[in-house]
This record gives C-alpha cells, sequence and structure tokens, in this order.
C-alpha cells in the first residue's frame, strides 16, 4: 500500500493509529508495538503526574525509535493538575505527536509547533474540524458516533468523514469509529481520509492491557451489544461513551443519570490504577478494567465500539495492522484506486 499524506506527515510506513485507550489499557507496549509495525503508536497522558509520564515517555522511547503520539484530555475527569502540566511535559519531550481530545487546542498548538511537534486533535462534528484547523492543527482525527470509549459527536463515521474532509481541506482527515479490518481502513481511505485510527480492534491482542475478563466479552460481543450512554460518569458526568451492554448496564440503563449524580453513598465495588496510583472505583466510575483491575470486575466498564462483532481471536498488534494494511490493499487494488 502507498503511503499516504499522513505518512509523510509523520514519518512512518503505514496508514494506522493506534487509539490513546486510557487510562492504562493501551499501554507502553500496545503503543511501542504499532510503531514498531509501521503506524503511529498512542498512549494517554493517563492522569499521570508530570515527573511520572515524563518516565512513561522515556521508556516508551525504549520500545521504540518509531514515532509516537500522547493524547492529552482538554476537559473530562477531575485532574489533581491543569492539562497544561501534561502538555508541557509532552512538549519538553519533542514527543512525535500531541493528540488532544475534548476541548480546544488553540492554547497549545503554537507552542508545540515551537517545538516541532505535530499536533492533532479529535473531533466529531464538522464545526469542531473547523476550529482545529482554526487553531493549526497538522491533522484531525474524525470519530464518528458508532466508536468505543467517549464520544464526542453524534455522526456515524460513514457520514462524518467526507463531510469533515470537505470542509477543512487540505487538512489531512484521520477516520475513526467502527474500522476494525482492512474493509473498514479501505472505506475510510475512499472516503478521502488520510489513514484510520485502532481502538477496539486493539483490545483484542496480546500487548492490550484490557483485564481479561474485559477480553473474553468483546471477543464474545456483537454489533448490538455496545450502547451509546452516559451510565458511566462517576467522575466524568454527562460524558457520552459507546460500552458494552452487560447486565450490569441493562439494569441500570434505564436510570443513567444515576451515574453522573457523584453520589458520596455511591458504593465502592473494586480498586483500579489512575494515575501510576490504586485508587477506589466507585459504582458508575468511568476507568475500564485492565488486567490490574480487582472487585467487581463484571460491573465495570467496558468500553468498546460497534466493531466489536467483527474482533473473533486474539493476536499481536504487529498482526493485526499488517493484516488490515494488506486486506485494504487488495481491495483498493481490486478497484483500480492502488
Amino acid at each position: 500500500m502507498r503511503r499516504t499524506r499522513l505518512c509523510e506527515l509523520l514519518d512512518i510506513q503505514l496508514p494506522v493509529l493506534g487509539a490513546p485507550m486510557g487510562p492504562e489499557i493501551a499501554n507502553l507496549e500496545l503503543a511501542a508495538a504499532v510503531s514498531n509495525a509501521g503506524g503511529l503508536g498512542m498512549i494517554s497522558f493517563g492522569g499521570y503526574p508530570p515527573a511520572r509520564l515524563k518516565e512513561r515517555i522515556k521508556r516508551l522511547r525504549s520500545l521504540t525509535s518509531r514515532p509516537f503520539g500522547v493524547n492529552v484530555l482538554l476537559q473530562g475527569p477531575n485532574l489533581p493538575l491543569p492539562e497544561v502540566a501534561f502538555v508541557d511535559v509532552c512538549i519538553e519531550e519533542r514527543v512525535t505527536v500531541l493528540s488532544f481530545f475534548w476541548g480546544d487546542p488553540t492554547p497549545y498548538v503554537e507552542k508545540a509547533h515551537k517545538a516541532g511537534i505535530k499536533v492533532c486533535d479529535q473531533v466529531g462534528s464538522v464545526s469542531a474540524a473547523k476550529r482545529a484547523q482554526q487553531a493549526g492543527a497538522d491533522f484531525i482525527i474524525a470519530q464518528g458516533v458508532e466508536a468505543g470509549g467517549h464520544v464526542a459527536g453524534t455522526v456515524s463515521t460513514m457520514v462524518l468523514i467526507p463531510r469533515v474532509v470537505d470542509s477543512v481541506a487540505p487538512t489531512p482527515i484521520v477516520a475513526a469509529g467502527g474500522i476494525a479490518d482492512g474493509r473498514g481502513l479501505a472505506a475510510a481511505l475512499a472516503l478521502g481520509a488520510d489513514a484510520a485510527v485502532l481502538g477496539t480492534r486493539l483490545l483484542a491482542t496480546t500487548e492490550s492491557n484490557a483485564h481479561e475478563i474485559y477480553k473474553r466479552k468483546i471477543l464474545a460481543a456483537s454489533e448490538e451489544d455496545t450502547v451509546h450512554t452516559t451510565l458511566f460518569g462517576n467522575g466524568w458526568p454527562n460524558a457520552p461513551h459507546r460500552t458494552l451492554r452487560t447486565p450490569f448496564v441493562e439494569k441500570w440503563l434505564e436510570d443513567e443519570k444515576r451515574g453522573s449524580e457523584q453520589r458520596p453513598d455511591e458504593p465502592l465495588i473494586g480498586e483500579v490504577t489512575f494515575g501510576g496510583m490504586r485508587m477506589p472505583l466507585p459504582r458508575f466510575g468511568g476507568i475500564p478494567p485492565a488486567r490490574d483491575a480487582t472487585g467487581e470486575i463484571e460491573s465495570m466498564d467496558f468500553l468498546a465500539g460497534q466493531c466489536v462483532g467483527l474482533l473473533n481471536e486474539i493476536k499481536s498488534a504487529a498482526e493485526i495492522v499488517h493484516e488490515i494494511v494488506q486486506q485494504a490493499g487488495r481491495i483498493l487494488a481490486e478497484r483500480g484506486q492502488q
């Protein structure tokens, strides 16, 4: 498959990005595996204190010599420090890509560019894409509503991508949401995108830090087994996300507003890692279970997209990236587009 404009921009070989599933799911090993396979691996800032985030970036550099990115939430969970503290670490470390989500990246773009860093903003609408372009983002991730995790918009990937491509040309666009195989990548490229993000598909990898129960559930799920909700809003209220429709979710879905009430009497259901620290997880807590999660795992937030029905086995991240790119290349070649 030929290199796209985004590949040239980021000096990567393949038009595939790994989603910064967080705070602990897309761990250093998964990001490094995607980068080493020729794509762009991404990690979340994960709520780590600046000094610890700096250590993680240095550790990731020891796992890959290829480009990678770090994603920072501009709004969302209650954090001990303002987002600028995490942005400054990424700039000091000169990561290849500084990625933003859920807010306005404008205050940080110029400073990142002065450090030679490419800036990306993930959006869910044409209006947000225009704002990102005006801010000076080097490329934009357009996320369809079928995506797993937190979702900024309400439009499907198939409709959103060409609208964003037309609205902010010539800024390169990356498609996110519902992409789990080469057919999805080929479709994204045909719609005008320059790459695609893999999120849910990378949950089912040997490198993924998702809890084993989490992995089993996504392998067993179909495209009808997710729900777009605000149920897991304890810690990040009223933030739409797509999660698996588990028995716990079915039980509480009719009262989903309860999840965003931040009630002090909400029972604790387990313990998770956030920012490198162990912390109790209240019911409706929006932190998906990583390998080290303990407690009532079945009552936790199994974030996943509608493409989950395409997952049927666990493979290495490199296998998945290469298979998807090869399949997409064959499809485009057969149709005279490669």
